[in-house]
């Protein structure tokens, strides 16, 4: 009997752990930490720079508001010549994630 919910709870461990999440770049296990984006230069140049950032803690929450309205309104930019995506997390206990804007 304690082999067979021994067995269980190991396979439901490693459904849980092959069943990974979408995500918009790249996560490793134990560290983290990159940068990607888009470039919607549209003859717009980058001369403003604002960021708007989230944090998770142990993957179970995360808080905050990392949308690109909040990044424009927190650099004071009206046209959007550049928006990247910066991650930084350790072993899933803290990440932040920010999306970071250029222009004018």
């Amino acid at each position: 009997m304690l082999k067979r919910i021994f067995m269980a709870l190991s396979a439901g461990a490693l459904i849980f752990s092959l069943a990974g999440c979408a995500s918009y770049m790249p996560l490793g296990v134990i560290y983290t930490e990159g940068k990607t984006g888009i470039d919607a230069n549209n003859g717009v140049s980058g001369s403003k720079t604002g960021q708007a950032c989230m944090t998770s803690i142990l993957g179970l929450v995360a808080t905050g508001d990392a949308g690109v309205d909040t990044a424009m309104a927190n650099g004071g930019i009206k046209n959007v010549a550049t928006i990247n995506y910066t991650a930084k997390n350790i072993l899933g206990i803290y990440g932040t994630y920010c999306t970071v804007v250029t222009g004018n």
